[in-house]
């Protein structure tokens, strides 16, 4: 019960890492709401655990987001989990794929934060403190992966706006921290690996740049994610943390 009596919204929480951090962090006590754009999904995640609160919310969409933010009650906690990964070199990258992949990938972490920080620092102010946790990635500022312009880009960015966020309301007991996954066996990386064009030679790629020779899934992953909502980490704050299996070594 680490997270008994803590408020946890968590985006993109209808597969992968988000949807297992829900679950985790059900288990371990909190007050889950949950929230995505796939319904179904959701309506899944709700029959696994009944007490998960489910939302479907485009943290894309602007005036949705603040409306879900007027609308809640105050969280202790949020993960901003939700992302796409561009596949690419600049020469395959369109302004198109730039506008959507900051829009998912930074946009609405600045539009999910700005809109339930009220609330957090009203909770950091009552309990001793709140927590902020943002999806980042170890392609960033950590490290280049070739075809990953857009993608690290992006998560080089939510590393520079978690720790400005850090630095800025550190001092009002709000912790704010990004995860810097290795590659994670989802879904996501699931449709990568079908579209490639050698799907069995892109799976065995991707396990040859770990160095403990698999690949990382969502329960190596969510555990990280409870700590870094709870009071464990009480003395983290602005810190990448990686969770990639040795890549960055």
């Amino acid at each position: 019960m680490r997270l008994m009596g803590k408020r946890i919204f968590i985006s993109a929480a209808a597969q992968g890492i988000g949807r297992a951090s829900a679950l985790a962090c059900a288990a371990e006590g909190a007050e889950i709401v949950a929230t995505d754009i796939n319904a179904e999904g959701l309506k899944t995640l709700s029959a696994e655990n009944p007490a998960i609160e489910t939302v479907v919310l485009d943290v894309v969409d602007a005036e949705a987001v603040a409306a879900f933010g007027a609308a809640q009650k105050s969280f202790d906690g949020i993960f901003n989990c939700a992302g796409f990964v561009h596949n690419g070199t600049i020469l395959e990258t369109t302004d198109k794929d730039w506008d959507f992949s900051f829009d998912l990938n930074v946009r609405s972490m600045y539009q999910v934060t700005r809109a339930l920080l009220p609330g957090l620092l009203d909770r950091a102010r009552i309990t001793g403190g709140s927590a902020i946790l943002n999806m980042a990635s170890m392609a960033s500022s950590v490290k280049g992966f070739r075809n990953r312009l857009l993608y690290g880009t992006t998560k080089a960015a939510v590393i520079g706006f978690t720790k400005a966020m850090a630095a800025d309301f550190v001092d009002q007991g709000l912790r704010v921290n990004a995860l810097c996954p290795g590659t994670v066996d989802t879904p996501s990386l699931r449709g990568r690996i079908a579209a490639s064009a050698d799907p069995v030679q892109a799976e065995k790629d991707f396990i040859a740049r770990q160095p403990m020779g698999r690949l990382a899934t969502v329960a190596d992953i969510a555990p990280m994610v409870v700590m870094l909502l709870s009071d464990e980490s009480r003395f983290v704050s602005g810190q990448a943390i990686l969770v990639d299996g040795g890549v960055t070594i």
